[in-house]
């Protein structure tokens, strides 16, 4: 048996919000325990002072391109639109994430130790998205879950990409066009393989398949209320009970409707520039108002559209204008995990969890309040 005691750990109660005080031990990798004074004489346990710190468990974010889009590398990095055709349900994150972009330090810096990493939405059909830890050299060893969902795109981005040269889609109208033609030759196909008449595969239809059957999530990159509507339509036609809502700029307008449908929404980014029409409402405020109507919420980067290491900032921004601590709490852990369907594994600070952590120099929702250090599988990958 090795391991680590944390001791004298602040941690933040996600249901009141309150302060306690507790020791975290952590057994190869895992939370083994949570308890006021854990007392032990094992030689193989690493005992850390905390010294009354506040620890979370490892911020989530749950909508990245982190990877795909390197930093400091140029055009060569780019690889999160396959813009050689509109529809690419077969293209798979896991095989452009490069876990040497120098943003995984970064997020491991912050105290981000999980995200989902994905397609870009220049593409109706993007691809497939990976949950992936922030540490590691070799990716297929850094996997949570994949893939964990099924990438499209409805608005402005696959039409400004195509429509241009006015090839599919050039309306909104022609994006959810090749989204059913494609979920309806999925179903044709499905129907087939389940009598055994397929006389050769298609990558394709074969990627479709995880989503029709409720393996994994469908992940609607949505701005305006109408797309987002749009999503819930189509997702809807095809049986799809597995829909979260990407961006969600106009979300609050249509909270009633979201909470009615149990539609999930990964809100953000929040620090960019209202440089398109879509993003003409964006505020922070309607993180509020949606978790004010009951709808999970889970705050996003975007990354590299808003740097990995600003999540918890957005957070902070967020609690400005009224978010409580425990709700921007699960914003950036349970709620995102939820959403990736990794909640048994991320999120929260008890026993049986992954033992993934950050220490913090002061109150975590502090703008002047660093990171001390950060924990993935109950290794140190970051000290101050």
């Amino acid at each position: 048996m090795s391991g680590k005691l944390l001791k004298n750990a602040l941690t933040i109660n996600i249901n009141d919000g309150k302060v306690y005080k507790k020791d975290i031990l952590v057994i190869n990798g895992k939370i083994k325990r949570v308890e006021k004074d854990i007392l032990l004489d094992e030689d193989d346990i690493e005992i850390i002072d905390v010294k009354e710190n506040y620890v979370l468990p490892g911020m989530i974010d749950c909508h990245t391109h982190l990877g795909i889009i390197e930093e400091a590398t140029g055009k060569i990095g780019i690889d999160n639109n396959e813009i050689s055709e509109p529809v690419t349900p077969q293209l798979r994150g896991i095989d452009a994430i490069n876990p040497m972009d120098i943003a995984f330090w970064d997020a491991v810096k912050s105290g981000v130790t999980s995200v989902m990493s994905g397609p870009g939405s220049n593409n109706a059909v993007g691809g497939l998205s990976a949950a992936i830890k922030t540490h590691g050299t070799i990716i297929d060893r850094m996997i949570l879950r994949n893939p964990v969902g099924l990438k499209i795109a409805l608005g402005e981005n696959p039409i400004s990409t195509y429509g241009i040269d006015k090839k599919s889609p050039v309306t909104r109208m022609g994006t959810a066009y090749l989204i059913r033609d494609l979920f309806m030759r999925a179903q044709d196909y499905m129907d087939l393989k389940e009598r055994n008449k397929i006389i050769q595969r298609d990558i394709k239809l074969e990627a479709i398949i995880p989503v029709l059957t409720g393996q994994i999530s469908l992940r609607a990159h949505a701005h305006r209320a109408d797309d987002i509507v749009t999503a819930i339509r189509i997702a809807e036609e095809f049986g799809i009970n597995k829909l979260v809502i990407e961006h969600g700029t106009e979300a609050n307008i249509i909270k009633d409707y979201l909470k009615e449908k149990k539609v999930a929404v990964a809100l953000g980014p929040m620090l960019t520039p209202r440089i398109k029409m879509e993003l003409k409402k964006r505020n922070y405020y309607s993180a509020i108002e949606l978790v004010e109507a009951g709808i999970k919420v889970a705050l996003i980067t975007d990354h590299p559209y808003n740097s990995i290491d600003q999540l918890r900032t957005i957070t902070i921004l967020a609690m400005a204008e009224g978010l409580s601590v425990q709700d921007a709490l699960k914003c950036i852990t349970i709620h995102p995990a939820e959403i990736l369907e990794c909640d048994n594994k991320i999120g929260k600070i008890e026993k049986g969890y992954d033992a993934d952590l950050a220490i913090y120099s002061g109150h975590p929702f502090n703008i002047n309040t660093r990171v001390n250090m950060t924990m993935i599988n109950g290794d140190i990958v970051f000290k101050a």
